[in-house]
């Protein structure tokens, strides 16, 4: 717990630090001399400070009072974040960190002499090629892992967050290069969405370049699903390697006759309890992750000085360049193609930065710099060291017989406990890839289960989860060596490691606005790096590196034809939507009736009549009292704040009661299970009644109303943003004379004033808002009528939601129009319409009780 008081711009602020922060606020304005006094709710999350909502307050904030207040909740937000990320939190970040990031680099050092020695070389009397190798694993996990990614790539976050998607976002947000379809001007004003300086103007051209032409749009999108992929490809190859070469520290212990009928078996049987624990979720065990693999980083270090001591202390010599060039010069072409072995000691380095949201950039830099990165190194040099002095055990080089006979069985029992746990990262870090997919529209929908109600983040996909069991140990069946997975798995990792760099040299550029030969540089010092790999990696594609590359074909186009298809329905859509009139027509003159309770049409339009809901009221001449018509979109941030989430405005006038709600939800968001979010959603419709009725009809308005008059018809609204701050903590179905409207905007610490809570627009465009029309009614109404016409509003929705809700979805059939491509025939009527009817439905993956769902039928022509 931490306290403390300041001055700021004249006014005095508490603060109290114990997972709520009271502030307490000295104000002295015209409007009120008295102190304020409210209540919220901050997680300190990996290092980021997140505002939940306000728990309690003694009175309003009015309009005159927010923005002072705003200003000193930042200020003093940066001061909590110094106070809070000390030493001790960091550092117990960092043995956090342990368990999570780094199972798979620091298990490398089981297979990486092994792949190396496989076929390619030869340990030989002089050492030449043992000290090579040394010499170019020393170099590559000192450039790639600790200068790449410790010091320039994990600097390229997304609040915090890290990652291929990460990086897209960021220069998503930075160039118009996104193909995201229902993009908002108002996503822009989301306190997530952050952005840089305005880019200078040498950089500006890139980005011109980039913005003008589209196919780059498209190319940028295949290079994120290419890294996508390798991610998954490696989600499947990791938990088989790494398992299989702990496992096969029995051939040492046991005779060649029995060994080979051992190792695969066991290392299926651990396989399939890994996966079979997966719905379980990792947070019940997920305390054992740090010190295994700080017991297993200990066990490598104190071996590899030991063989350095008690073999050859001499063998730190070959961490000198010379010896790759000496290597290089005696092996030639088998020295180059052994490069795909030694590349395995950087696998799992990317996982660094996609972790990074679960940890913070310091404490995965301290957990790196300071123990991963040296004990990886002594172990290397260990291995090393004893390989020096023994060339009569050219046959069984690895990490095994470097071990002291006495100590192989308690290694071998550290070495299967940390291969799990490197397992078990991967796998989850697989399922959270795919859900981003899946939430940018670039995977099939997948039933996703939360397994933690504590720890954010925490998933497991059956589906998935089941295809992967299979697949490794198919894997693990077909391949039975090390050489052929490790060809397979290095290619995958150079793969992702190759679509990073491209994407950290774009950030470079378009978010911080550095000089393109800066960007270019990075580009072609690490490329070049990582391209050397890579083509080594290729050269075995008949000896296992097939497969990953076999795998990314296969899953790009499953994930382009379902984004294609997802995009060209959302163009369908656009074109055939209905207009406000054709719905404020419907009534009783043409026999449609309204029946009692809530409607909520799910569309991924932002604005108009969705098709869909034309084809159900003409087969069904009837919709319910109150009819919703909901958008659940996803931006390119990776958390929405809850009170920022709702979009929430009218369709037609007040006495229609249709509204049009779009939630909004990051890449990284949980999604709402069905019944707090349909609670949620009709809370933030009536906070929204409230706040419309006092905006429209009260004596108090907003600045930037009387300013938009001149150029927006009297007409219409624009969507405002609800957030989670109910009325002075009543039942939103009541109300008392005494609501101020401020009160609606209380849970937005980021926007800069009060007028924020109206969708705002971008700096440089003119009059840019999304609105919708209603009837003009002129006249004026006395403080009296507004009162009862907003108690009669708030009254229908509530006896709608008692009377029940109907959750009306599309079920689309996609069919391509005479005179397409082959291709396009292929992609829609078939590809698409084969993994819609084999994938979960829309209600899954909104989790719709099936007594609620009604399903309209539609038939997509493009």
């Amino acid at each position: 717990m931490c306290s403390f008081s300041q001055e700021f711009g004249g006014h005095v602020m508490e603060c109290v630090f114990d997972q709520i922060i009271c502030f307490r606020a000295d104000l002295p304005l015209a409007s009120s001399n008295n102190s304020k006094r409210f209540c919220v709710k901050l997680e300190w999350n990996a290092g980021n400070l997140i505002w939940h909502n306000v728990l309690d307050s003694n009175s309003f904030w009015s309009p005159d009072m927010l923005l002072p207040l705003r200003l000193i909740l930042k200020s003093f937000a940066c001061e909590i974040a110094l106070q809070k990320d000390s030493w001790k939190t960091l550092l117990l970040l960092a043995y956090q960190s342990l368990g999570v990031v780094y199972g798979d680099l620091s298990t490398s050092p089981l297979y990486v002499y092994k792949s190396t020695f496989a076929e390619d070389i030869q340990h030989s009397d002089t050492n030449e090629e043992i000290f090579g190798v040394l010499s170019f694993v020393f170099w590559t996990l000192t450039l790639v892992p600790l200068f790449k990614y410790v010091f320039v790539v994990l600097r390229a976050d997304d609040n915090g967050e890290g990652g291929t998607f990460a990086l897209y976002s960021l220069i998503c947000r930075h160039a118009k290069v996104s193909l995201l379809p229902n993009r908002q001007v108002a996503d822009e004003s989301l306190s997530t969405y952050k952005l840089e300086n305005p880019p200078e103007k040498d950089s500006s051209r890139v980005k011109m370049y980039l913005e003008k032409h589209k196919a780059l749009h498209t190319a940028l999108l295949i290079l994120v699903l290419l890294g996508t992929c390798m991610v998954i490809g490696d989600g499947l190859l990791t938990p088989a390697i790494s398992v299989f070469t702990a496992v096969s520290g029995l051939e040492l212990s046991m005779s060649s006759n029995h060994h080979q009928y051992a190792v695969v078996p066991i290392t299926c049987f651990i396989l399939v309890c890994l996966f079979t624990l997966q719905h379980y979720g990792t947070h019940r065990v997920g305390f054992l992750f740090a010190p295994v693999v700080l017991a297993w980083l200990l066990c490598i270090s104190a071996l590899g000085l030991y063989n350095i001591i008690h073999w050859n202390p001499h063998v730190y010599q070959a961490l000198s360049p010379y010896y790759m060039f000496k290597f290089m010069k005696k092996t030639k072409k088998g020295g180059w193609m052994s490069l795909g072995g030694i590349l395995l000691c950087i696998t799992g380095s990317e996982a660094m930065f996609a972790d990074l949201g679960h940890f913070s950039y310091t404490a995965i830099q301290i957990a790196f710099t300071f123990l991963v990165y040296p004990a990886l190194i002594l172990a290397y040099m260990g291995q090393a060291a004893y390989l020096s002095q023994h060339h009569d055990n050219t046959n069984h080089i690895g990490f095994y017989i470097s071990v002291p006979g006495k100590l192989r069985i308690p290694v071998l029992i550290i070495a299967i406990l940390a291969s799990v746990v490197g397992s078990q990262a991967i796998i989850s870090g697989t399922f959270s890839i795919i859900n981003q997919s899946q939430s940018l529209g670039c995977f099939p929908r997948v039933k996703v289960v939360h397994t933690s109600d504590k720890i954010h983040g925490q998933i497991y996909i059956p589906e998935i989860n089941w295809m992967l069991m299979i697949l490794c140990i198919a894997v693990t069946i077909g391949f039975r060596d090390t050489k052929h997975m490790g060809n397979a798995s290095g290619l995958a990792v150079m793969t992702v490691m190759l679509v990073t760099t491209c994407l950290t040299s774009l950030v470079i550029i378009l978010c911080w606005h550095k000089p393109p030969i800066l960007a270019l540089s990075f580009l072609l010092f690490f490329g070049s790096i990582e391209l050397l790999y890579f083509s080594a990696s290729l050269t075995k594609f008949t000896e296992g590196a097939w497969l990953p590359i076999l795998l990314a074909l296969f899953l790009m186009t499953i994930m382009f034809v379902w984004h294609y298809a997802t995009v060209k329905k959302y163009e369908f859509d656009i074109h055939n939507k209905l207009s406000l009139e054709w719905l404020l027509a419907l009534g009783p003159s043409l026999g449609i009736a309204r029946v009692p309770g809530i409607g909520l049409v799910f569309t991924d339009l932002t604005s108009g009549i969705p098709a869909n809901f034309s084809r159900f009221v003409t087969n069904l001449p009837a919709f319910h009292r109150v009819l919703v018509f909901v958008c659940v979109k996803s931006v390119p941030v990776p958390f929405v704040p809850p009170a920022e989430r709702y979009l929430v405005g009218r369709v037609g006038p007040p006495s229609h009661r249709s509204y049009r709600c779009i939630v909004r939800y990051g890449y990284r968001d949980v999604h709402q299970d069905v019944d707090s979010f349909e609670s949620e959603l009709i809370a933030r419709l009536a906070d929204f009644i409230n706040y419309d009725w006092h905006r429209t009809h009260g004596t108090n308005s907003f600045p930037e109303d009387d300013a938009s008059q001149s150029n927006e018809s009297s007409n219409e609204y624009r969507l405002a943003v609800i957030g989670t701050v109910s009325f002075s903590g009543i039942p939103a179905y009541e109300i008392e004379e005494s609501v101020q409207l401020a009160s609606i905007s209380g849970g937005f610490p980021t926007v800069e004033s009060v007028t924020d809570v109206i969708e705002m627009e971008p700096v440089g465009v003119v009059e840019r808002r999304v609105r919708f029309a209603i009837d003009d009614e002129s006249g004026t109404h006395s403080p009296s009528d507004m009162d009862l016409q907003l108690q009669e509003e708030l009254e229908d929705l509530l006896s709608a939601q008692q009377a029940g809700t109907a959750f009306i979805l599309g079920h689309s059939h996609v069919k391509a129009k005479q005179g397409s491509s082959l291709l396009k025939r292929l992609a829609l009527n078939f590809g698409y319409n084969f993994l819609r009817r084999n994938c979960r439905g829309p209600d899954v993956a909104l989790k719709v009780p099936p007594v609620s769902l009604l399903e309209v039928g539609m038939v997509y022509v493009m």
